[in-house]
């Protein structure tokens, strides 16, 4: 089908005012607020792509493919399907005739609607979107293991310089020392994260040579430890112990090292596997009595919500989400993808959770159907007789949203990547 004039000059329109918005977001946050919304936004496509392509696949008809909710900013029909982008880019859905009993069919259509196919496609269908979001994830973990590497104590990286009172230099800096400096070797010793303070602590006042990797490339650098009793940090000495340590200033994290793409196979298996453990617990955690008593008391106390254990372990909304992939990225290509990967695997999850309107309740459903269902007889259910139910789930949600929203805008989360 051709593109009509009217499309063209919607899309046009849409496209400026992408363009626009990411340029006033980047100005707002910097380049890493506009890269997360948009990772955010394609997260969103690729769920509601899940449940499209499978739609597709199994002979369902597709009506709508729209990102967002609210009024339409841009769309266009090919065939039978309408695409789209509305103003509230919180969500997105794919319509797909007959999602319940009593919906309203054209006949000639009936056996393409989501009542009309099978067990099997309806709970595909249903759970189309959580695999795509397990897929991303893997896709991700995949990505950060063979791209970028995984952390290990055998490589130590400079990744701060600490500001000594009184100097506008530290020992490190007048060493040469810069950010993202790999510290091979201290005095011919091998360095690991275990080690390091040891050597440096050891030699106050006796200057060390320090081998560090730069751009591929060993250099070969003198620094002398000052003792941490004699300097001071934000008017504190770096050292309170009765005997000297030596300190040079530094920073330290865990260095990265590559997988194969082999061996990147199983480890990214490994650690969806782990993420998904943990969120597991986390959503149990989350939609406990205990987890809204919590919450609860930190909207009345501030200074229960500003706790740091509290902040540790606190839900966060979209804004918060948000916020930790801005500083995720800020804080280096790694860490962006953890939280990629951390939040398709929450979102995916979530989804799952047996109840209307989530995806999982359309398999609870379909699963509690096929049960009641006899050879010659399918069984519907009534789910207009689960609307106070649904309505009470739905509830929940709303006041969880709602605390940690404000939660999110009043006493934002620390930045746990300083």
């Amino acid at each position: 089908m051709k593109t009509t004039s009217s499309e063209r000059r919607s899309l046009i329109i849409f496209l400026v005012g992408v363009t626009l918005l990411a340029y006033l977001l980047a100005r707002l946050g910097g380049w890493a607020l506009p890269a997360v919304i948009a990772a955010v936004v394609l997260m969103v496509m690729g769920h509601e792509f899940g449940h499209f392509i499978v739609a597709k696949k199994s002979g369902m008809q597709v009506t709508d493919f729209f990102v967002g909710f609210g009024p339409v900013i841009w769309s266009t029909t090919r065939g039978e399907t309408r695409y789209g982008v509305r103003a509230l880019l919180l969500g997105g859905y794919v319509k797909v005739p007959g999602m319940s009993w009593d919906a309203k069919v054209e006949p000639e259509l009936e056996k393409r609607t989501y009542r009309s196919a099978t067990y099997p496609r309806q709970v595909l269908f249903a759970s189309a979107g959580s695999l795509m979001h397990v897929v991303m994830a893997l896709l991700i973990a995949f990505a950060s293991l063979t791209l970028i590497g995984q952390p290990t104590a055998s490589k130590v990286d400079v990744s701060t310089f600490t500001k000594w009172d009184g100097h506008a230099l530290n020992a490190a800096q007048k060493a040469g020392v810069k950010l993202g400096d790999e510290i091979v070797s201290v005095n011919g010793e091998a360095v690991t994260l275990n080690n390091i303070d040891r050597l440096i602590g050891a030699n106050s006042g006796t200057r060390i040579t320090l081998i560090v990797e730069r751009n591929g490339h060993d250099l070969t650098l003198q620094a002398t430890p000052v003792n941490g009793r004699t300097i001071k940090v934000n008017g504190k000495p770096e050292s309170t112990a009765k005997t000297s340590k030596g300190f040079i200033g530094v920073g330290l994290s865990p260095g990265e090292v590559r997988s194969s793409f082999l061996g990147a196979v199983p480890a990214s298996f490994a650690k969806i596997g782990a993420t998904v453990s943990a969120a597991v617990h986390a959503m149990i955690q989350v939609f406990s009595p205990g987890e809204f008593a919590s919450l609860f008391h930190q909207i009345a106390s501030p200074a229960a919500a500003e706790n740091h254990h509290a902040q540790v372990t606190r839900p966060v909304s979209i804004v918060g989400a948000v916020r930790l992939g801005v500083q995720g990225a800020q804080a280096g290509t790694s860490q962006f993808l953890l939280i990629l990967m951390i939040l398709n695997i929450f979102v995916g999850l979530l989804n799952m959770v047996p109840m209307l309107p989530l995806d999982g309740g359309f398999v609870a459903i379909a699963t509690y159907e096929r049960l009641r269902s006899r050879r010659k007889e399918r069984y519907h259910a009534d789910v207009n007789r689960l609307a106070p139910v649904v309505y009470a789930f739905v509830s929940v949600l709303l006041v969880l949203f709602a605390c940690t929203l404000y939660l999110d805008i009043a006493f934002p989360i620390a930045n746990p990547f300083h």
